[in-house]
């Protein structure tokens, strides 16, 4: 469900590069920023990239790209 927020304008302007960067919208941007901050202020011992890291596992879990991982 997407819902109307309005945004600071430095908000969005600040999201322009890294979304151009990442190939993302702004938007989208801005919702990663979201979704990165929420993970670091639930999860305040770890590190952010393995937050990130964990992050882009889900979503290779979600997308088929992971293979279970053979021992031996």
């Amino acid at each position: 469900m997407a819902i109307a927020l309005k945004l600071s304008e430095k908000l969005v302007e600040d999201a322009k590069p890294y979304a151009a960067a990442e190939q993302r919208s702004v938007p989208k941007q801005i919702e990663y920023w979201a979704r990165i901050g929420k993970a670091v202020l639930d999860n305040p011992d770890l590190p952010l990239r393995l937050i990130q890291d964990a992050q882009l596992s889900r979503e290779e879990v979600k997308s088929g790209m992971a293979v279970p991982y053979q021992f031996g």
